[in-house]
């Protein structure tokens, strides 16, 4: 369905215009938007949130990680388990993201109206669904 394709990438440039003074990639943001209101997540909550490979994964938190907004930790609950940190700015950038994805549902949700929304959430469900398969 390409009209779905296109809307992702219509979202997403949506997300980069809005966060533009930040310099992150579409990725990074992704990435820092499911930190929500925490500061750390082990790399398999940020794997299942943002839908990336693992190996996608860590080229974006190395990138993190260099901009200063990340630090990889050992979890301490599993010594073969790594948590990331938010540094201050991190939480600022992920604060944003957050605020910037939510005003970005809420658009959409108003401009598709309420009748539309049980419809649009099976749509993500069925995406969610196959694309992981």
């Amino acid at each position: 369905m390409l009209a779905l394709a296109r809307a992702a990438h219509l979202a997403v440039r949506s997300l980069e215009r809005s966060l533009a003074d930040l310099g992150l990639t579409a990725a990074e943001i992704d990435a820092l938007a499911c930190f929500g209101d925490r500061d750390r997540r082990a790399v398999r909550e940020l794997v299942a949130g943002t839908g990336q490979r693992r190996s996608t994964l860590t080229g974006i938190l190395d990138r993190l990680e260099r901009r200063g907004l990340a630090a990889r930790q050992i979890d301490p609950s599993d010594r073969r388990s790594f948590l990331v940190v938010l540094t201050p700015g991190g939480r600022d950038a992920a604060a944003r993201c957050v605020a910037a994805v939510t005003a970005l549902d809420a658009a959409i949700a108003e401009a598709a109206g309420a009748s539309s929304l049980p419809g649009l959430a099976a749509v993500v469900a069925a995406v969610e669904t196959v694309a992981a398969e």
